[in-house]
């Protein structure tokens, strides 16, 4: 893959606030990135750095090869969708749209016209045009926003949390469309969102944020499976953490795990180098499981009692209180046909695997 964006050594102070700390990354053309992470993480702010809205303290920020110190944010390739969509209600929705395109004094009315509609089109709202815009639905204002962001033809567009103002089943919707859209266009973008979710499903790679500083960056599956911290496991989904003692390390990890005892895991399953001692072990919850009457397995169990229940439908999850740990451990079970409910009180034998553990110092 081709760089289009690289930071190097980025940081920004406001007052004695460290908002952003020494920030090293590399997006490539035609990828869609997220930069994912709890509010106040500077998410928002490295966004709006490579925007232009935000000049760096120190560090470089180069788009498509060239240094953006002294480019404005309206002469870099870039674009943005802000959170509120910015959608102006005495206007239409063509006139929304072309709103971009008000200072491009060599395009004629006609191809300007022709453009607002391609725009309208890409979106799925061909037709459009005329409508007012005060008139239209959540997700119909959120695709002018993209509609008037796209028409610009940038390298890379910028989506300020474009979805969290819209009601789940439209921003399940909306995460499909952007993902389709991504694809059709080809060009960069670069997603903020504070939502893990929605991160894992549109996302060629992630970067999470803590505090400033890129805790991991990888793509969906390494950083759910594989997380390199304690902190990144409990932002991306639910994680149950058991406390272990390594005792040694050659080819493979020689670990002894609270209720679970002593085992071998590999080398693979510890996502940072791992010494001696002390150390947590995650492990998530879809990866138990409960074995019901009339089911068999050829992995482990051991025996415990449901601690609570929470109901989803589709889903259960259960709090297991197991001998040896000392906290209930978390379990998703699929809803099945013929598959009961478990209520609180009743025993229970759980599945595990130790091709489930992820090892942390």
């Amino acid at each position: 893959m081709t760089a289009l964006i690289t930071l190097t050594g980025v940081n920004k102070y406001y007052a004695d606030y460290h908002a952003l700390r020494d920030i090293n990354l590399t997006i490539n053309a035609g990828e869609f990135f997220s930069l994912l992470g709890p509010s106040g993480c500077g998410k928002t702010t490295l966004l709006r750095t490579i925007a232009g809205f935000e000049q760096v303290t120190d560090g470089v920020v180069m788009i498509g090869g060239a240094d953006m110190a002294a480019v404005p944010a309206n002469l870099r390739p870039t674009n943005m969708v802000f959170q509120s969509y910015a959608i102006f209600p005495h206007l239409s929705v063509a006139e929304n749209v072309a709103f971009g395109l008000r200072k491009s004094k060599d395009i004629d009315k006609q191809t300007k016209a022709e453009m607002v509609e391609e725009a309208l089109t890409m979106v799925g709202l061909a037709g459009y045009g005329k409508r007012a815009a005060h008139a239209l639905s959540g997700g119909q204002r959120q695709r002018v926003a993209l509609a008037r962001a796209l028409i610009l033809k940038p390298k890379v567009l910028l989506l300020d949390e474009p979805l969290s103002a819209l009601d789940k089943k439209m921003r399940e919707q909306m995460q499909v469309e952007l993902i389709r859209l991504q694809r059709q266009v080809g060009i960069t973008f670069i997603l903020v969102t504070h939502d893990q979710e929605e991160a894992l499903v549109m996302s060629d790679r992630i970067a999470v944020m803590f505090e400033g500083e890129i805790g991991q960056l990888a793509d969906p599956e390494t950083l759910y499976r594989r997380p390199n911290s304690r902190r990144v496991a409990s932002f991306i989904g639910k994680m149950n953490f058991l406390e272990a003692e390594v005792n040694a390390v050659s080819d493979v990890i020689a670990i002894d795990v609270e209720g679970l005892g002593p085992l071998q895991v590999s080398l693979e399953q510890a996502p940072e180098p791992v010494k001696q001692g002390p150390a947590v072990v995650g492990i998530r919850p879809e990866t138990l499981g409960i074995l019901f009457e009339g089911e068999t397995t050829d992995r482990k169990l051991i025996d415990g009692v449901v601690d609570e229940v929470v109901y989803y439908g589709d889903m259960t999850y259960y709090d297991i209180r197991i001998k040896g740990i000392s906290q209930a451990i978390n379990i998703a079970m699929k809803n099945l046909i013929g598959r009961p409910v478990l209520e609180v009180g009743e025993a229970a034998q759980v599945i595990w695997d130790e091709r489930a553990l992820v090892v942390l110092n």
